[in-house]
């Protein structure tokens, strides 16, 4: 069984998958919903506790209030060099800090080049908790495939400002 709920967020609002033993999915529905910041819209979450404790947690963060989650979490059906660099991105990246797709293919220690940890960060199923938006090119922020459409980079942005690993924008 599955259990899913929706929390809007500064980022748009956010979906969560869970099947009662771990988080198996976060992404951001493509039809928008009329839903305030903080609030929730539910298929689920009072059967599941795990759901109704990632809402939390993230709702936690986007609060400022928690800088890690303490989750259970499946990445589903992913090759031995994408979970390992899912893992080691977790494992070693904490708030408040970035990393270059170069220095996570290092960390993984997969030998997988620099280029290609960009489509391994697409293939994330799990943003925010699993935090592919802490990975950043050599020069600049790279690229970004959550938030709402075409939004991507004012997302990274605003995620990466919100942890403190970017000076918030002037204008």
């Amino acid at each position: 069984m599955t259990f899913s709920a929706s929390i809007a967020t500064p980022v748009g609002v956010l979906e969560v998958h869970s099947d009662g033993v771990a988080i198996r999915r976060v992404t951001w529905p493509r039809a928008r919903r009329a839903t305030a910041a903080g609030s929730e819209v539910s298929s689920g979450r009072a059967e599941d506790p795990l759901l109704a404790d990632a809402l939390a947690q993230l709702r936690g963060y986007f609060a400022g209030d928690r800088s890690t989650f303490d989750l259970p979490f499946d990445l589903g059906v992913q090759s031995d060099v994408t979970a390992a660099v899912l893992h080691a991105l977790y494992d070693t990246v904490g708030l408040g800090e970035t990393v270059t797709y170069g220095e996570l293919a290092a960390r993984s220690g997969t030998g997988v080049p620099a280029r290609a940890i960009g489509s391994i960060m697409g293939a994330n199923p799990i943003p925010i908790i699993v935090p592919c938006h802490r990975v950043v090119a050599s020069d600049g922020l790279g690229g970004y495939s959550g938030g709402r459409p075409g939004e991507g980079l004012v997302t990274k942005r605003w995620l990466l400002e919100h942890e403190g690993a970017l000076p918030a924008a002037l204008f």
